[in-house]
């Protein structure tokens, strides 16, 4: 399964920095006015994409194997993949018909997906701390107001469109940001999104209960000292004693989740359903008090799998005041959620959390959510949790925070930070296992109707030579470079192409579904390089927020790793996942194993380009004359 959360480079949100090239729709609301003139996502040429496609896999088979797969290629293009093509062009080209690829791949890679969201799906973001707020009921409440005034914005259409180097960014995936939610069905999961003019409330998990609370009517909402009170009291009405799990349910299998689900409406619990479902948003209280990054960073992804329901987007505040998000990924990529926690942070950073608070009458009581439970559903909690022990039981996670540079130098090397960081990630891969490692680099085409993602394969050949390159005592610092710059060259040009949605990987699956049922497989889909170059064992992505101190997700392949990082300033981070003894080498902490690499990676790659290309030191300030 491929993550597809979205990068954040080159977004603003600011259209005064961002001239549209796109005409805008004058009958549109704000937040959509570019959204009907978008350009129709491209059919790549099947010749572009063949051959770009034989240079992505050359660094990482022999010359049997690389010859082997030309040959099927060639075959491709000759033959079937001409019909394919056709076939590809002609539903593009579908009156009505505004992404060739949109409803292929949410199911292909969300919704027919059967295994657990939790590790596999869903992402999290780990919350800066707010020193003013060291309490679950302070955090949330702030938090909470923050979100309603996000929330106005976006579902009156007010909300600025975001741009990308001046051209607008595709927004109707934001309609799914609140209450909205994921039902597990068998086969092929769906997404609904209720009114949002008729359910305005929150959804709070305390102790394994859920409790439901009212927190806007029309143009009215509660403020922040209301809402605090009200958490608080959730909180004590949860009191000491966990209740029976059944948000763990939607940790389980997808098919899992439709039989249990299944059994609590006949048992009665359709409506208790409907109110989770229906909110705003989720807000888990946890009783815990995470302290150190790793702690934040279990929590954030994971927590103990009980007092969640994963089929929503769900904010998480502790007992400490720390506070994470855990992202819904179906029917959103991450930079929308990535824009919502922004923007809350600097609500709350400038003090502007209670901006159009204002509640007449009576302030709303929280209210519990009971289900009516029996030996049937009691069975499938039991077995939820002991699956989800089991899942996050096979699992390492390490977080590494790098305070030797950032981007601030390496732009002083006339590098790309994040291309930088790709190279830096082969060459910890590289040094672990002594091999290249297909990895994959989330890339948004939001700049297209419904654009969602594409690959950047960020094994290219100069990467290849530079990562081979770079322990060889017989290789000057100088060539060693030379290589690094030519890797970072190859890498950008790669990820423009795939941003223009002309990559190599969403094309191929495109082709290989417009097959007919009964027709014969073509052979480059059974060549061993097309498994070996989509097996991602680095699987990656990048965002960086003043707000967000560390993000995650799980990796994708039994052997690989979940690597997201984020380039600050005077800093990179990394969150890194993945499967206890995926490499079947044996009960190693394979995280920890590929920090010390990444760790190793970072200063030795600083050393180098210091000592070729030093930065010029800072000018002095002019002396004061006495």
């Amino acid at each position: 399964m491929m993550k597809t959360t979205t990068q954040r480079r080159f977004i603003s949100t600011n259209p005064a920095k961002a001239p549209s090239p796109v005409k805008a729709d004058p009958n549109a609301t704000n937040m959509l006015r570019f959204e009907e003139n978008l350009p129709k996502l491209p059919v790549p040429k099947l010749e572009a994409t063949a051959s770009k496609y034989l240079r992505s896999v050359k660094p990482l088979v022999d010359d049997a194997a690389f010859q082997r797969t030309t040959n099927v290629v060639q075959e491709f293009v000759q033959g079937k993949g001409q019909e394919l093509q056709k076939r590809l062009e002609a539903r593009a080209a579908q009156p009505g018909v505004k992404n060739w690829i949109a409803e292929w791949w949410d199911d292909y890679a969300y919704m027919s997906y059967r295994d657990p969201v939790v590790v596999y799906v869903n992402y999290a973001y780990m919350l800066r701390d707010d020193r003013r707020r060291k309490t679950a009921p302070s955090r949330a409440a702030a938090l909470i107001r923050g979100i309603l005034q996000f929330r106005e914005q976006l579902e009156s259409g007010k909300l600025e469109p975001e741009y990308a180097r001046g051209a607008p960014l595709a927004m109707s995936s934001y309609r799914m940001m609140f209450n909205s939610c994921r039902y597990p069905v068998k086969g092929s999961d769906q997404a609904k999104k209720f009114d949002p003019n008729t359910h305005n409330h929150i959804v709070f998990i305390r102790k394994n209960k859920f409790y439901e609370l009212e927190v806007a009517r029309g143009q009215e909402s509660l403020n922040t000292a209301q809402l605090e009170a009200a958490i608080s009291k959730i909180i004590q009405q949860a009191g000491d004693q966990k209740g029976e799990s059944v948000g763990v349910l939607s940790s389980e299998n997808r098919d899992v989740w439709t039989e249990a689900r299944e059994a609590l409406v006949r048992a009665g619990n359709e409506k208790a359903l409907e109110r989770i479902e229906s909110a705003i948003i989720v807000f888990a209280l946890d009783d815990t008090k995470p302290e150190t990054r790793d702690q934040h960073a279990w929590a954030s992804w994971t927590g103990d799998g009980r007092n969640r329901f994963f089929d929503k987007q769900e904010f998480i505040v502790y007992d400490n005041g720390r506070a994470s998000y855990n992202g819904e990924h179906a029917v959103m990529d991450g930079t929308p959620t990535f824009r919502l926690n922004d923007t809350v942070g600097d609500i709350i950073a400038a003090g502007r959390q209670d901006d159009g608070a204002n509640w007449s009458g009576a302030v709303p009581e929280p209210k519990e959510i009971t289900f009516n439970l029996n030996d049937e559903i009691r069975k499938h909690i039991k077995q939820a949790e002991a699956d989800f022990d089991k899942l996050i039981g096979a699992h390492d996670l390490a977080t590494f925070s790098f305070d030797g540079y950032g981007k601030e130098l390496i732009k002083k090397f006339k590098l790309s930070p994040d291309s930088y960081c790709q190279m830096l990630m082969q060459l910890a891969y590289f040094r672990m296992h002594n091999k290249l490692g297909p990895c994959y680099e989330s890339t948004q085409v939001r700049k297209f109707q419904q654009g969602r993602t594409e690959v950047t394969r960020s094994v290219t050949i100069e990467a290849a030579d530079f990562v081979r390159a770079f322990d060889n005592p017989d290789v000057s610092d100088s060539q060693k470079a030379e290589l690094l710059k030519k890797a970072v060259t190859s890498h950008g040009a790669y990820m423009n192409e795939a941003s223009d949605a002309q990559g190599v990987d969403r094309h191929l699956l495109g082709l290989k579904l417009c097959l007919q049922k009964g027709e014969e497989v073509p052979s480059i889909y059974s060549d061993p390089t097309y498994s070996l170059s989509n097996h991602w064992v680095l699987s990656t992505s990048s965002l960086n927020s003043k707000h967000i101190s560390g993000w995650g997700y799980g990796e994708v392949v039994t052997d690989g790793f979940g690597l997201s990082y984020s380039v600050s300033d005077n800093n990179l981070f990394w969150m890194i996942t993945t499967l206890r003894g995926g490499d079947k080498q044996g009960d190693r902490n394979r995280s920890e194993l590929l920090k010390t690499y990444l760790e190793e990676s970072c200063k030795d790659m600083k050393d180098l380009m210091m000592s070729v290309q030093p930065p010029a030191p800072a000018a002095e300030a002019p002396k004061a004359k006495l």
